[in-house]
């Protein structure tokens, strides 16, 4: 077995022309959890949906269709022996800092990148996902930046709501916002979803072009819980730590006699509610074999009906 280190938001290719982005740090079996995103066609790379590549891989490659243990659910997984190229955002981004730009997409991305750099940020801590990863962006495509260092991550957040108050950065519009609305399909009324948003200063847009931030946690070494789903569960209580919140899942602590946390696989609940807010909660309620209970927002990819609300 190969040996490799892959976290959230790495890219892997195999040899059969498929690209899975990363959805979970280390390996399960040997192989890495993923989810297909591109498949080469006629020497193309073409993006693909969510029940697409479940149907294309069901059709053509079922080998890398994978049940979860430690998650309790269906996605993707490739043994390490089958890639062929690891996609690597902060490698990534250190090339394209140091290259002439090859379009619009990237030109703004380096624009963007000596905003940041003129507020002192460590670039050593961030890199680039999306399809500027794979260097498969056409010129509607947005900027995903991935944090690598809590602290880089908050201090982007700060310097891009500063940036905004001095016209140097926009915040997104209506436009922008429905458009951002309508790929998330979330549960939420869409006042909520950009009520919500808003205030997480994780979303700007330079030149118009939109661009995402991300944090990614390295760091954490923690062994795997096996949770087991016991149903859907919908209650309100209120966040008493948030400090997880733009995690990968994210993780809030609740203030609840039974259940623990709750933990999004879901990035439209990231950073969703704030230590001492009220929330409303509609998931999946899951226990381990030790008998922590902790309820689940994105137990499918899409998560329909599952929601973190702040009760305003």
């Amino acid at each position: 077995m190969k040996v490799i280190k892959v976290f959230s938001k790495d890219f892997i290719e195999t040899a059969e022309g498929l690209v899975f982005a990363v959805v979970d740090h280390g390996l399960e079996q040997g192989k890495v959890l993923c989810f297909l995103r591109y498949v080469l066609q006629a020497n193309v790379w073409q993006k693909i949906a969510t029940d697409a590549a479940n149907e294309f891989l069901q059709q053509h490659y079922p080998e890398y269709l994978h049940y979860s243990s430690i998650l309790d659910c269906n996605l993707h997984a490739v043994c390490t022996d089958r890639i062929v190229k690891h996609h690597q955002p902060k490698i990534r981004l250190q090339a394209l800092l140091k290259a002439t730009p090859a379009d619009s997409v990237e030109d703004d991305l380096l624009q963007l990148c000596k905003l940041f750099k003129e507020h002192g940020l460590d670039f050593t801590q961030l890199g680039i996902t999306g399809s500027v990863l794979i260097g498969v962006q056409n010129p509607g495509s947005d900027i995903d930046l991935v944090c690598y260092d809590r602290e880089v991550f908050h201090q982007c957040r700060a310097i891009t709501e500063l940036l905004i108050q001095h016209n140097k950065l926009q915040g997104l519009n209506d436009l922008d916002w429905q458009q951002s609305y309508q790929r998330r399909s979330c549960a939420l009324s869409f006042e909520d979803y950009v009520w919500h948003e808003q205030r997480k200063c994780n979303k700007a847009v330079i030149n118009r072009r939109k661009f995402d931030l991300n944090f990614i946690d390295c760091s954490s070494d923690l062994k795997p819980v096996f949770y087991q789903k016991m149903g859907p569960v919908t209650l309100q209580c209120k966040v008493i730590n948030d400090y997880y919140g733009f995690d990968y899942p994210a993780k809030f602590e609740i203030d609840h006699p039974q259940i623990g946390f709750v933990v999004s696989f879901t990035a439209t609940y990231t950073g969703q509610a704030l230590c001492g807010e009220m929330i409303e909660i509609s998931g999946i309620l899951e226990h381990s074999a030790q008998g922590e209970k902790h309820i689940v927002v994105g137990s499918s990819r899409e998560a329909p009906g599952e929601y973190i609300k702040v009760l305003k």
